[in-house]
């Protein structure tokens, strides 16, 4: 049996689907019963209702060991794919605890209960610092604890030790990378959290764009690659998974164009991006609101990294969605 952590949350939801899609026994665990609603909608949108109630659901959490006792009973597979996304300050500890101990709780059973391959799903934000001789991000690519990261960006990276200290004591472990996650537009009805913001965003008329740049991948390639790394010979290695870098005011457009709203028509240029930034830090402490624009945030929107993702293509020969066509696609359903 095959055990799935965060599959109320966008990959896990897609992950459960792909797995039973291809005849798998699955186990999801979730913390509150009313969560699991969004993993059913997940599997409506796709019409794929009836393969929802083979999931064998648990409800257990990563930071409760007695619950974990119970969810590791007769697992030879874990995709670990909970995490907590935050770019707020106020969030580090709530970051740390989540991501960092909860993966060390995971890989610890999965170390005792001798599971036979441990895949977990990290993030682009973990991986190194692009050197000066440089251009594009690998999986080879150093961290630099000397560079600025955000808090979520520490804490994939700390998860990412636990997994591989759970590999030097014996356990065979793969860690995927991906860019930022974009499922079908009308997800955004169903999770609040990562890339289905920018869809909430676009569709209430955003009207500034950056030409900052990242790596992106669509959701389906996520879990369509980490399961064939998990059913191949190949074990105790990363991948940065990225269909392409993008920049972020094409992506913008694709989205407008898609969900049939105004593009963002104002650049938004770094020191405007600085003061957006300082008001919104300002006005989220005087009205005790979630801040939109962090330190972080503002960086990022304005960087230009450019990812690799030779490896996965030269393993697998993956060919990836194109994200264009992803998003004009997937609004369609």
């Amino acid at each position: 049996m095959i055990l799935v952590t965060g599959g109320t949350g966008l990959v896990g939801a897609h992950l459960l689907l792909h797995l039973i899609e291809n005849g798998e026994n699955v186990r999801a665990i979730y913390r509150s019963k009313n969560t699991i609603q969004k993993t059913k909608s997940v599997f409506d949108f796709y019409k794929k209702t009836a393969l929802f109630e083979k999931i064998n659901w648990l409800e257990a959490d990563i930071l409760d060991i007695p619950s974990l006792e119970t969810a590791f009973i007769d697992i030879k597979q874990v995709y670990h794919c909970a995490a907590f996304i935050s770019f707020e300050p106020k969030d580090e500890e709530n970051l740390r605890k989540t991501n960092i101990e909860g993966t060390a709780n995971m890989v610890n059973f999965a170390i005792a209960k001798e599971v036979e391959k441990f895949c977990y799903i990290s993030s682009i934000a973990a991986l190194g610092d692009i050197a000066a001789h440089e251009t594009h991000i690998t999986e080879e690519t150093d961290w630099n604890p000397e560079k600025p990261h955000s808090d979520y960006a520490i804490s994939k990276y700390g998860a990412e030790m636990e997994v591989w200290r759970g590999h030097q004591e014996g356990l065979n472990v793969i860690i995927v990378n991906p860019g930022v996650i974009l499922g079908p537009p009308k997800m955004m009805t169903i999770f609040d959290e990562g890339s289905c913001e920018i869809y909430r965003k676009v569709s209430k008329g955003l009207r500034f764009y950056t030409l900052g740049s990242t790596g992106f991948i669509s959701v389906d390639d996520v879990v369509k690659t980490s399961f064939e790394l998990m059913k191949s010979e190949i074990k105790n290695e990363r991948f940065t998974l990225i269909s392409d870098n993008i920049v972020f005011k094409d992506l913008l457009d694709t989205v407008s164009d898609a969900l049939k709203v105004k593009r963002p028509h104002i650049h938004a240029k770094p020191f405007l991006m600085t003061m957006l930034w300082i008001a919104d830090s300002i006005f989220s402490t005087l009205f005790f609101r979630k801040r939109s624009i962090t330190k972080a945030t503002a960086k990022a929107s304005y960087s230009k990294n450019l990812y690799s993702n030779q490896k996965i293509k030269t393993a697998l020969g993956t060919v990836f969605i194109d994200i264009h066509h992803y998003i004009k696609d997937s609004a369609k359903l």
